[in-house]
């Protein structure tokens, strides 16, 4: 949706977003072609990008899109078949002459975004892919975005994207509704995919925005969906209890002007309490009934600073005895990092220094602004300002956020930084 975007105005440009994923994944389930119908429904938001602004938003904008869409796939399919008639009949599951009308199920009540993650997170490609992959079709996520999330470099990414496409083409499974059993075995990347996404609308990896509320907010909906669909999983539910405490912060971490503010800084009476009494009852329900998982311990260090009446106030000692949990059941970098920041505040800035000096080896941390930064602040809480400016600095020609890089400027500025070492990346 790149193209749309950049042309048309923001409340459209948020309606074209909010059901791009929906008209891919009715195409797909009726169709069971991907490419075609990413292709289809792309130049069906070019032409609502178009003629909306002229001749309005129709009344049922999700219908009109998906007859579009779909007069476009009948296009695309019928060049296709001219082109290449025994491939395409081996590649497409509907008889050619079903294409001729549009589906008649285009005002149907279902959401198809949850229906298009199960079928993204496909067995043909490893799960890594099937995030990804999920992340670019329903996430309307950039390669570029998609490929910080991974700690990657961006071509590495648009090849893995593209190879999954390609394995899914030659696997002969297609793109079908999962049975049952599938779904259990696709939940897991599932989960994966919706916790990218609410991270990267929670903390933009990129732009002059710090938060991208409508992919958190979107990434709340389908999990709510998902909670639906498997009411009985503990870690579905610690997910869903994760976002929610955590978005519950999100008016509160930046000023009028949009600068970020840090978590130890914040107005706790702007953040969202309903939000934060949901998550907490979600995650106090699921560690009582079910399996410990890493959701779950996410879920639960989050409660923990929900739950402080003030910066000054907060729990470190459980904050860090649940990191020290998730660190043994992930192999996560990151996860080691947070650990880092408990490791400082319980025992002090250089006991968390000595700590962080273990993760130079990681290669999944190298150019990444996250590493940086904590040694910043550690740095400047053990009294090191010049270092701790040094690190500051280093931070901010890391990141691509535009807010992250100013608020890691003006730290800097303030431990004495000159005006000319305070350039941007």
């Amino acid at each position: 949706m790149t193209g749309p975007q950049s042309t048309v105005p923001t409340r459209l440009e948020d309606l074209l977003r909010e059901h791009a994923p929906q008209v891919l994944g009715a195409l797909v389930r009726r169709y069971g072609h991907f490419d075609a119908a990413e292709d289809a429904v792309q130049e069906a938001l070019l032409a609502a990008a178009t003629q909306w602004p002229t001749d309005g938003v129709p009344e049922e904008p999700r219908t009109w899109l998906i007859r579009v869409a779909s007069r476009k796939l009948i296009d695309i399919l019928r060049s296709e078949q001219a082109r290449r008639d025994r491939e395409a009949a081996e590649a497409i599951r509907i008889p050619p002459e079903q294409y001729l009308a549009p589906p008649a199920d285009v005002t149907a009540p279902t959401d198809d975004s949850l229906l298009l993650l199960f079928l993204c997170c496909h067995p043909a490609i490893s799960q890594t892919s099937q995030v990804a992959l999920t992340l670019r079709a329903v996430g309307g996520l950039t390669t570029a975005e998609i490929a910080r999330a991974f700690l990657v470099p961006e071509a590495t990414m648009a090849q893995r994207i593209s190879r999954a496409k390609k394995q899914i083409k030659s696997s002969g499974v297609g793109f079908q509704p999962p049975s049952p059993a599938e779904y259990a075995v696709r939940l897991d990347a599932v989960k994966q995919v919706l916790y990218l996404i609410f991270n990267e609308g929670y903390v933009a990896t990129a732009g002059a925005e710090l938060q991208r509320l409508d992919l958190a907010a979107e990434a709340i909906r389908l999990t709510r969906l998902l909670r639906r669909l498997v009411p009985d999983d503990g870690e579905v539910a610690g997910l869903l209890a994760l976002m929610l405490l955590t978005h519950a912060r999100r008016d509160a971490r930046v000023d009028a002007e949009g600068a970020l503010i840090p978590l130890a800084e914040q107005d706790r009476s702007r953040w969202d309490q309903d939000e934060i009494a949901e998550g907490v009852a979600l995650i106090t329900d699921a560690m009582s009934r079910y399996d410990l998982g890493p959701y779950q311990v996410q879920a639960a260090i989050a409660a923990v600073h929900a739950e402080a009446p003030s910066a000054d106030k907060t729990d470190w000692r459980q904050i860090l005895g649940l990191y020290n949990i998730l660190e043994r059941m992930t192999d996560n970098p990151v996860v080691t990092l947070n650990r880092a920041v408990a490791v400082a505040m319980v025992h002090g800035p250089r006991a968390g220094l000595t700590f962080l000096s273990y993760l130079d080896k990681y290669p999944q941390l190298a150019g990444q602004h996250r590493l940086e930064a904590v040694r910043a602040h550690l740095l400047e809480l053990a009294g090191e300002p010049e270092k701790a400016r040094e690190s500051y600095q280093a931070a901010a020609r890391l990141t691509a956020s535009e807010p992250e890089r100013a608020y890691l400027l003006r730290r800097a500025e303030h431990l004495g930084a000159p005006p000319s070492e305070s350039g941007t990346s």
